[in-house]
């Protein structure tokens, strides 16, 4: 199947561009591996987007996906298992053998979470267990909370919850932060409690998390904080696909503000984009601009009237 504009990914950012691909006058794919929505879908309450207060991540999802198939963007359910970006039409081939061919590429796989690994983490995903600080912080006011990390994010996650919450704990396994020490000296006579040398072993709670459980990675010593939320901030894992294109150290695409690869025709939005905000308005905002881009450079390309 050849399209002007193939989108890998249906998150905000993938959507977004495949809104405004589409409105230019383009024949637009967006290929998905699961659902529509990425990250999003599984955030129980949205507050941060503009004209649409406290909406849940599912019914935000749900609303772009029927906005861009209104528009006329091809959803296609597959896994992206190869890409080939080296001829000016661009390559794509999926699980279930299907090869597509585009003039211009926008990459919007986005970036997962890296979590604790503990048995309990995905039942309260929503219900006390959170990755995003700025997202969520907010519905955790006069509460008592714990982050989980050491470097800068986790330090300015403390921070943010500091203006909420009654109590926050950061909990590190090393025995100093490996935030900049600029970070680090938000930390004085903010009222964070640090535990150094300590993990989460164990979430408590039945319908929502109670408390956690920690232990002294030193002297194996256990003990339990009565908390109401979790906010993992121990690092995302940026999605792989195409490797062709260049990474930053961390693996996360390097772009410019035009979200230009350094591939001609490949352009980059979301999450998976080497940068410092990650939010759905960052996102949609990443994902307008690949688009414009991608329109341009096709247009300048193949003179598309």
């Amino acid at each position: 199947m050849d399209f002007d504009v193939i989108i890998i990914g249906a998150g905000p950012s993938g959507l977004t561009a495949g809104i405004y691909a589409v409105r230019s006058g383009l024949n637009v794919a967006v290929i998905e591996k699961q659902f529509a929505g990425g990250q999003i879908a599984n955030t129980e309450s949205v507050d941060n987007y503009p004209a649409l207060l406290n909406i849940s991540g599912f019914d935000l999802s749900v609303k772009m996906l029927e906005h861009a198939e209104k528009l006329g963007v091809k959803m296609i359910y597959d896994n992206v298992v190869e890409t080939d970006f080296t001829g000016d039409i661009k390559k794509v081939i999926t699980e279930s053998k299907n090869e597509l061919t585009a003039k211009a590429i926008i990459l919007c796989a986005g970036a997962t979470p890296r979590k604790l690994g503990l048995i309990k983490e995905d039942k309260f995903i929503g219900r006390g267990v959170s990755y995003c600080a700025v997202c969520d912080g907010a519905f955790y006011k006069n509460k008592n909370v714990v982050v989980v990390g050491g470097g800068n994010t986790a330090v300015s996650d403390c921070m943010y919850l500091s203006k909420f919450a009654t109590a926050v704990h950061l909990v590190h396994r090393r025995d100093k932060l490996r935030a900049s020490k600029v970070e680090i000296n938000k930390l004085v006579n903010s009222g964070v409690v640090i535990h150094y040398n300590s993990v989460v072993t164990d979430i408590i709670g039945e319908d929502k998390v109670t408390a956690v459980k920690l232990q002294n990675v030193i002297d194996k010593s256990e003990s339990n904080i009565e908390i109401d939320g979790i906010f993992v901030a121990i690092g995302q894992i940026p999605s792989n696909i195409a490797s062709e294109v260049e990474r930053d150290d961390y693996g996360y695409i390097i772009a410019n503000e035009d979200m230009k690869t350094n591939i001609e025709g490949v352009f980059v939005a979301g999450d998976v984009r080497s940068k410092k905000v990650r939010q759905v308005i960052t996102a949609a905002s990443d994902g307008a601009i690949a688009a414009e881009m991608a329109n341009e450079y096709i247009l300048n390309k193949y003179e598309i009237k």
